[in-house]
């Protein structure tokens, strides 16, 4: 029976973060983008305005 608190004796293979068109790359744009889009419905309902009108643009 192994010791659970024994470290693991192979580390995981994991790629490194890349510039430019790359999965890593466009799955954090598009997390970023879902959160600013979830930022602006909260403001839009807590202000009870549009985001142009918030920003002063309308």
């Amino acid at each position: 029976m192994s010791d659970p608190s024994t470290q693991p004796s192979q580390t995981p293979d994991l790629e490194e973060p890349k510039f430019g068109f790359n999965d890593y790359a466009e799955r954090l744009n598009g997390r970023a983008a879902m959160v600013g889009f979830l930022l602006i419905l909260v403001i839009e309902y807590l202000t009870g305005q549009g985001l142009l009108s918030w920003l002063g643009l309308q």
